[in-house]
């Protein structure tokens, strides 16, 4: 694994967004993962390692999380500036096609990508996400989101991890420590706390505040390549309607349901990665 950095532009400046890197940098295939609302890049170490092999691998902490930096105009925190700060990034990588994983709010940068014409992407899997976003599970994130709690130690904000990303599904003790190590940090007076900027909730709260699904079916019927959908077969994110619906519309995904967990699979055994193995190698 390998870190590293580019620079991106938004109008309030210049903000650095980090990544990991796996795999041969000289490899022209081309995979990038990209997380979910408040995680980091790191989630998807596991996958990554097993990937290796065959593509170079890049997990992006989009600007906000992670090792990145915080944006001074907290209400351009959204799809269409993550969307240009990845385009900047696929410039840095000189990768003129990719693979796309996105989770949740990865997917739904993704989605924003491969609609547009002469796209990068000409492959994507979507995690847990679609083009129907439900206003249950916008509400449910809503009640953490932007609290930054601060904790005592890295065991208090396991147990936090464990409460509030209980639709993970059954992890192991290794799984949540390596899930709650990469999204918090030490702060100048020895507390722990969260490493994303509590102002990702401000653009949030204003699409909670009307109470409703966001439609984004257009920008799904927009794509072409490839796709893949997974869907935790709990999940109030993404409905069982809604697949069914992306399979029969825009790029027909296939689809695929991993039982036993919610909002979102994270792909960290072996039959979770083979599923987007399969799919991604096809090709």
């Amino acid at each position: 694994m390998r870190e590293n950095s580019v620079q991106c532009l938004s109008p309030a400046g210049l903000h650095r967004m980090a990544f990991t890197e796996w795999g041969d940098a000289d490899n022209p295939r081309v995979l990038v993962c990209v997380h979910g609302l408040t995680r980091s890049g790191r989630d998807f170490d596991f996958l990554a390692e097993r990937m290796s092999g065959e593509y170079r691998v890049v997990c992006p902490d989009v600007v906000g999380r992670g090792k990145s930096d915080w944006l001074k105009d907290k209400a351009l925190y959204g799809i269409p500036q993550y969307a240009a700060d990845m385009v900047t990034l696929l410039a840095r990588l000189d990768a003129q096609t990719v693979h796309w994983l996105g989770t949740s709010m990865g997917g739904l940068i993704g989605m924003a990508l491969a609609a547009q014409g002469n796209t990068p992407i000409s492959r994507l899997v979507l995690n847990d996400v679609g083009p129907l976003i439900t206003a249950v599970s916008l509400q449910r994130i809503g009640e953490y989101l932007g609290q930054a709690p601060r904790f005592d130690n890295l065991k208090q904000a396991e147990t936090f991890v464990r409460f509030v990303s209980a639709p993970f599904g059954n992890l192991t003790d290794l799984q949540w420590q390596h899930l709650t190590r990469h999204v918090v940090r030490s702060a100048a007076d020895g507390k722990i706390e969260f490493c994303y900027d509590p102002g990702i909730s401000e653009p949030f709260r204003q699409d909670q505040g009307a109470g409703l699904d966001i439609d984004l079916w257009p920008l799904y019927d927009a794509i072409h390549c490839p796709t893949l959908v997974l869907r935790g077969a709990k999940s109030d994110l993404l409905l069982p309607e809604t697949v069914a619906q992306m399979a029969i519309r825009g790029p027909r995904a296939q689809t695929a349901e991993i039982p036993g967990v919610g909002h979102a699979p994270m792909l960290l055994d072996e039959a979770q990665v083979a599923i987007v193995g399969d799919f991604l190698l096809a090709d």
